[in-house]
């Protein structure tokens, strides 16, 4: 049996795709952090992010194969735990065995991958279209006006702002689990806890300030 066959792999194969996506989070909400402090440095990052050809060719895909593997693994994982339940209580109390975050993962990641969908119709779709497509001439200062032009609807931002916070959720029981998979409980268990959970809320709500400071300053 391979080891991405056993239950112990797929598990760690869940929390190393875990911490990848974690990386490009991190790295997604610096670069969305810019615009509230410059135009022209988000035009700037943009720019080079979006026709780069390593970041399009390379890094771009093996972030979309990350987040299928991820999302796969995690559907995989859960129907792989529902066949284990052999023993069916009549009364089950879930939150004296588990706490929500934990019992519902599959509800979150679905949340999340609804947003995903949401996220690429948005940016990704029409970046696709305007350089491949229609072949429109390469406009450096264009990524902040669409950035902006996105967030002025209501009921997206509303549906950004759900989004974050489930993903908050997610991240909550995912991150600190991702460690604790890997077999990292020893003195530092404390410190990688205390830094998980910071992280878990501080990148969500960071994300939703962004989106609520600009759907703000659109009026």
């Amino acid at each position: 049996m391979t080891l991405i066959a056993s239950s112990i792999g797929r598990k760690l194969a869940m929390a190393l795709s875990g911490l990848f996506l974690v990386v490009f989070l991190t790295q997604h909400f610096f670069i969305n952090l810019t615009s509230v402090f410059s135009e022209s440095l988000f035009n700037e990052i943009s720019h080079f992010m979006g026709n780069n050809p390593l970041v399009q060719m390379i890094l771009q895909p093996i972030l979309i194969l990350g987040v299928l593997f991820h999302f796969t693994m995690g559907f995989v994982l859960e129907l792989q735990n529902a066949k284990s339940r052999v023993v069916k209580y009549k009364s089950y109390k879930g939150s004296a065995n588990a706490p929500w975050v934990s019992r519902n993962m599959i509800l979150s990641g679905i949340v999340i991958l609804s947003f995903l969908g949401l996220h690429l119709y948005d940016f990704w779709f029409p970046e696709m279209n305007y350089k491949y497509i229609e072949s429109l001439p390469l406009d450096p200062d264009r990524y902040f006006g669409e950035l902006v032009h996105k967030f002025e609807s209501q009921v997206r931002v509303i549906l950004y702002v759900l989004s974050f916070v489930f993903l908050a959720l997610h991240l909550y029981h995912g991150f600190a689990s991702s460690f604790q998979t890997m077999g990292l409980n020893n003195k530092y268990s404390k410190a990688i806890k205390s830094f998980t959970v910071a992280f878990s809320f501080l990148i969500p709500a960071g994300f939703i300030a962004i989106a609520l400071f600009h759907h703000i300053t659109t009026f």
